[in-house]
């Protein structure tokens, strides 16, 4: 059973820097096509930016430019680099495989202030 470890979230001013973690344990990482979701109050999830095994990136037009996801496969880990933050980018931030969804994990919250 995989899990799923999101941090690294907070309060932060619009404008302002955030990075966020998440660790997975399980041996198949490395193989999976990896992605950050965000959910905010009353909204559906969505993929904000993804990762796949070769370390190729895609991201929605709404944070191009300002977010970087990368991995780091020796620890199971991967990250989002999110700059330039905005209010509308409040939410509550979660990883997870691009397919055939792990169990989510808690999320780690993300609150920009104007």
């Amino acid at each position: 059973q995989v899990q799923l470890v999101e941090s690294g979230g907070g309060l932060v001013q619009s404008g302002g820097s955030l990075r966020l973690s998440c660790v997975a344990s399980g041996s198949l990482f490395s193989f999976s096509a990896m992605g950050w979701y965000r959910q905010a109050p009353g909204k559906q999830r969505e993929l904000v930016a993804g990762i796949d095994s070769v370390h190729s990136t895609t991201y929605i037009d709404s944070v191009k430019g300002r977010f970087t996801i990368s991995r780091d496969n020796a620890k199971n880990a991967v990250y989002l680099q999110m700059n330039s933050l905005k209010p509308e980018d409040t939410a509550v931030y979660y990883c997870n495989r691009q397919r055939n969804w792990y169990d989510w994990g808690q999320g780690t919250q993300v609150t920009v202030s104007s």
